[in-house]
């Protein structure tokens, strides 16, 4: 299983690896500072934070995905 996972990984280039290393470091953050023993509003702070990394993070992998989907169907259309 973790073979096929580290495979599965390596096949991905070096900025997809740091975004999804990136969401993974963040969310699992706010994952441990939601269960953690500080006061409420604290809490809610630095876990919205932390999701809001996340969700940066991740809206900015998709927008790169889009980008480079539609450099790839401009560069055929052009050849053709």
């Amino acid at each position: 299983m973790s073979t096929n996972l580290t495979k599965t990984l390596g096949r991905f280039d070096l900025e997809t690896r740091i975004q999804y290393g990136l969401m993974f470091l963040f969310g699992t953050l706010s994952l441990v500072v939601a269960v953690a023993p500080l006061e409420l509003l604290i809490k809610a702070v630095v876990v919205s934070s932390l999701f809001g990394f996340t969700a940066g993070i991740w809206v900015s992998h998709l927008v790169q995905i889009v980008q480079r989907a539609a450099d790839r169907n401009n560069a055929t259309t052009t050849d053709e």
